[in-house]
């Protein structure tokens, strides 16, 4: 009864008025248009949150951007890893290599975008959030109904989930190379170990691979992986990794 009231058409008949006969409202096509819209973005909305909802209690099987990618790799066996399996130096690598205040804001981190306006850079500002929403609930690439999609999903997770529970979603489903998904699967393959062994090094490496996981190589160091290992230790100390 529920879904069948959720989705059922607008109407567009008013009851009966007091002692008369039920009046026809002469809908004109741009107002029908608009009730229309408002009545499928409602439903759109209330179906996505749903979706939110359930994935903070279960675990998502699978992304679009693993469908898509297995038709051009063999994806690597991938297994979940909860948030306290996973080295907490590898998640602080992960914040300070994609998302230094992640513990700070509340999806969108508006001090960097307004640097990122002020200076005229193409580069993103994406936080993790945001990354998040794209990689479990999205596809790839850049256009701007996927944005828009990603801006309504952001404050949705940051609303039902809590933030080790964003990490461990990221961290579960983040490309860390041709066919590898997931931190277990990366630490396996990288370097032979369990997520929870990887050392602080081998962390800030993989982070180090995360905006380019084809073209960059976690086997070796970098100056960005350098600068993610001094940036995990800094958010340390400062208190911005308090909610890992």
């Amino acid at each position: 009864m529920f879904l069948r009231a959720l989705f059922r058409p607008p109407a567009t008949d008013l009851p009966p008025a007091p002692g008369g006969k039920a009046k026809t409202i002469r809908w004109r096509p741009l107002r029908r248009l608009l009730i229309w819209t408002r009545w499928f973005a409602l439903r759109v909305l209330a179906l996505m949150a749903a979706l939110v909802a359930l994935y903070g209690l279960i675990n998502p099987p699978t992304t679009w951007t693993i469908v898509a990618q297995s038709r051009q790799y063999q994806i690597k066996p991938r297994s979940w890893v909860d948030i306290e399996d996973i080295a907490p130096v590898m998640r602080r690598s992960v914040v300070a290599a994609e998302d230094a205040n992640f513990c700070l804001h509340w999806g969108f981190d508006m001090a960097e975008i307004r640097k990122v306006v002020a200076s005229g850079s193409s580069r993103g500002a994406s936080t993790i959030t945001q990354q998040t929403a794209k990689n479990v609930f999205l596809w790839q690439g850049r256009s701007w109904p996927r944005k828009l999609l990603e801006t309504i999903y952001t404050p949705m997770i940051e609303a039902m989930w809590s933030k080790s529970r964003i990490l461990e979603i990221y961290l579960n489903v983040a490309e860390f190379g041709p066919g590898i998904f997931g931190i277990q699967a990366a630490a396996r393959e990288f370097y032979g170990v369990t997520p929870a062994r990887l050392t602080p090094v081998q962390a800030a490496r993989l982070a180090a691979v995360l905006p380019a996981p084809k073209s960059r190589d976690p086997l070796h160091a970098s100056r960005r992986s350098r600068a993610i290992a001094d940036g995990a230790a800094t958010i340390a100390r400062d208190g911005r990794a308090s909610c890992l």
